[in-house]
């Protein structure tokens, strides 16, 4: 490793920009970034990033980026000072609760919530004293059915099964590209290599995916399998593990297998066959081949859980780790330890164990989760008059007209609203909207530690860094600005109290550090750890900067259980009632599904992880990557060709769109990348403008949800494709 210049500062931190928490050797001389590269010393990647770490100087230094409070006004958007933008967003918030009732205000998280620690730990306060029904996130688009699993089965909706990479033998993933998320509810650097070390050791990886994904092509075996239907995939997997289940050391904490047994009976390989285009004796073969592994795990993500039953897919997923054994067992599906502890923590410092429909949205009636009601619904609560109508809205981090479904729909909604304030950096598609923008500094300008995705993670490990730099002048951290609303919305609504005060004056002192500390040491392996003289805190992560291993992940049940019987149960009731609407919709005479028909899925890319990191030049080089993908036969059907542009037309919306024909995709299936939509006038994103592509939730459907918890149905919506009149006049040789 080459020296650093004279003047060269050295910083190691984690990289934030996805779930994968690679370690990042930064250096910095002259107050600039010179390098960014892997930080070889780390214990958990071990020196591997990926493009988007590079781009962490991009972020940092994007001029387009916001460092002042923003007002919009009849002549434009103007600068005003942090006092009179946190008196006017509490005053018109507080005011509109007042008058119109307290869900009146809705709220919005964006998923970059989840890399902040700051905002984590702060979040909680403002919505407890919002106390709205009307509470929104990314969570509804992307992970619920994983959470929801999770807390019904074993009494917490983070006690996610983690699949145990670096010692299975065999990894069955459906709907999932870690090559291109980097692991997603599967904290995994370097996933690459870690895949390859499972084939080294003999192991098979098999992928069963609509399309052939990056990690597809490096899978032992790929099958194609239309979208929306992995549950009778799953059921008929589980139909033939059943014949021998594995329980083994599981039975004694586990109920519910006997109403599984009923449940599967009826999906039979020969009845999911038709319906998922994966051949009888191929799912037969892959259940004998994951019953025989040494060890195994099944591993669904986001197109097995954004589909219309993707809570039932999460459900399944957990069965079969179960009743095969490898449920909390080494090599198979586990559960983690964080040092800061979301689970089994101090009361006052772990995560929501969840709850289930204790209120329904006004419009639709969809049920709330962990006190969030579905994102496909907020549109609707805006636009439908009436008692309870959402006049007001704050966004964190989250740009949901590119990202959840019916983006057009939800941008008529927020020109409705009253008053919409946004805490987010950029003035983007949503946050045009507001009529306040309060920016927060760069992710390198505050501290990070990682304290949802060492939850996730396939080893137990911790890490903090400091901040890199001091936020320049005038800044206010996201934690600060949180705290602030909190402070000034409960003055407002009960006035000053001595109580009051010294809460809000001990959090100022303490920050999202001092919280972190007392949650560090209260941890599993804090001042009354065993093996640790002193227990691990936050002076001890100082004086690590690379992180500390943990060790790899252990059984762990049935202690880690969290519901009072401490079992699991594989029969929730929400969940055995939703498969009668499985039967419903694949009846076992149903016919073949019709020739011509298209359904659409999403995709993602390895620099495509949000929408605001279009606007980082390094991460948008390269050839355009917003195309439709079409299979061979299909194009060839309506008449395109590569590079035609096409016009896709859904339910809600149409764009236009270039097409590239290709085998990767299943006949009868077109993708589309998620995040892009750029063209809207309004914002501030150069670089995302001159890449600006077509938003694929201009197409998805908010009346196509998973019925059961709300979930948005964004996988295999109905779409018709045409040649667009611009590429119609254009000879056949040039297309």
């Amino acid at each position: 490793m080459a020296t650093p210049a004279p003047g060269t500062q050295t910083h190691f931190r984690t990289c934030n920009l996805c779930e994968a928490m690679c370690g990042v050797r930064i250096e910095v001389a002259e107050g600039r970034i010179t390098s960014i590269r892997g930080d070889e010393q780390d214990p958990f990647s071990r020196g591997h990033i990926c493009p988007k770490a590079v781009a962490l100087k991009d972020l940092h230094e994007d001029p387009d980026r916001l460092r002042q409070p923003m007002r919009r006004t009849a002549s434009g958007w103007e600068p005003i000072s942090w006092e009179a933008a946190l008196d006017e967003a509490a005053g018109r918030l507080h005011e509109l609760q007042h008058t119109h009732g307290r869900d009146a205000v809705a709220t919005y998280l964006g998923n970059p919530t989840v890399h902040n620690h700051g905002a984590l730990l702060f979040i909680p306060q403002l919505l407890r004293t919002l106390r709205t029904r009307n509470s929104y996130s990314a969570t509804s688009v992307d992970q619920l059915p994983h959470l929801l699993a999770s807390y019904l089965m074993f009494g917490h909706q983070l006690l996610v099964p983690i699949p145990d990479l670096d010692r299975t033998g065999y990894l069955l993933a459906l709907g999932a590209n870690p090559l291109a998320s980097n692991g997603s509810m599967m904290t995994a650097p370097d996933v690459r290599e870690r895949l390859r070390a499972i084939q080294k050791r003999g192991g098979r990886v098999v992928v069963v995916d609509p399309r052939r994904t990056e990690t597809a092509g490096i899978a032992d075996e790929h099958l194609f399998i239309r979208p929306g239907t992995d549950a009778l995939f799953l059921f008929a997997l589980l139909h033939e593990l059943l014949e021998r289940p594995r329980l083994e050391r599981l039975a004694p904490f586990t109920e519910g297998l006997e109403r599984v047994r009923e449940l599967a009976r009826a999906f039979t390989p020969e009845r999911a066959s038709g319906p998922t285009g994966v051949p009888a004796e191929s799912i037969r073969r892959i259940a004998r081949e994951f019953a025989e592994a040494p060890a195994g795990v099944c591993y669904g993500r986001v197109g097995t859980s954004t589909q219309a039953f993707g809570a039932l897919c999460q459900w399944l997923i957990n069965v079969i780790n179960v009743v095969s054994g490898n449920l909390d067992r080494e090599g198979g599906a586990m559960f983690t330890l964080p040092a800061f502890d979301l689970v089994g923590g101090p009361r006052a410092l772990s995560g929501s164990r969840g709850g289930f429909a204790r209120w329904r949205s006004r419009v639709r009636q969809l049920p709330e989760f962990a006190g969030e009601l579905p994102v496909a619904a907020l549109a609707e609560e805006i636009l439908t008059e009436g008692a309870g109508q959402v006049r007001g809205l704050l966004t964190f981090a989250g740009n949901p007209v590119l990202s959840t479904p019916n983006g057009k729909q939800l941008e008529r909604a927020l020109g409705k609203l009253d008053f919409m304030v946004s805490v987010d950096p950029y003035l983007n598609e949503t946050t045009r909207h507001a009529h306040l923008i309060l920016p927060p500094p760069s992710p390198l300008e505050r501290g990070h530690y990682d304290v949802a995705f060492h939850a996730l993670a396939i080893r137990n490990t911790a890490k903090y860094a400091p901040a890199l730099f001091e936020p320049g002048p005038g800044a206010m951290h996201d934690w600060r600005i949180l705290m602030e609303l909190q402070h000034r919305v409960e003055v407002l609504r009960h006035g000053r109290s001595v109580r009051g005060t010294l809460k809000y004056e001990a959090l100022k002192r303490m920050g999202p550090e001092g919280i972190l500390d007392v949650g560090l040491r209260a941890g599993p392996y804090g001042l009354r750890a065993r093996g640790l003289r002193k227990g691990l805190g936050l002076s001890a992560l100082r004086r690590a900067p690379h992180g500390v291993d943990l060790g790899p992940l252990q059984p762990c049940l049935p202690g880690r259980l969290a519901n009072k019987e401490r079992r699991i149960h594989l029969a929730p009731e929400p969940l055995v009632e939703d498969v009668a609407r499985l039967r419903a919709a694949f009846p076992e005479d149903a016919a073949p599904p019709a020739e011509g028909e298209l359904l659409l899925i999403g995709r993602r890319h390895l620099r495509d992880n949000n929408s605001w990191m279009h606007n980082v030049p390094m991460l948008m080089k390269g050839k355009p990557r917003c195309t439709l993908m079409m299979h061979p036969e299909d194009a060839r059907a309506l008449g395109l060709a590569e590079g035609d542009e096409a016009v896709v037309t859904s339910r809600v919306g149409e764009v236009s769109v270039p097409v590239s024909v290709t085998d990767e995709v299943m006949r009868g299936v077109v993708s589309l990348p998620h995040g892009y939509g750029h063209r809207r006038g309004g914002v501030r994103l150069s670089v995302a403008q001159e890449h600006a592509g077509a938003s694929l939730n201009d197409l998805t459907d908010d009346q196509r949800l998973d019925a059961l918890c709300g979930n948005a149905a964004f996988s295999g919506v109905p779409v018709r494709v045409t040649l667009s009149s611009a590429s119609a006049g254009k000879p056949p040789a040039r297309r």
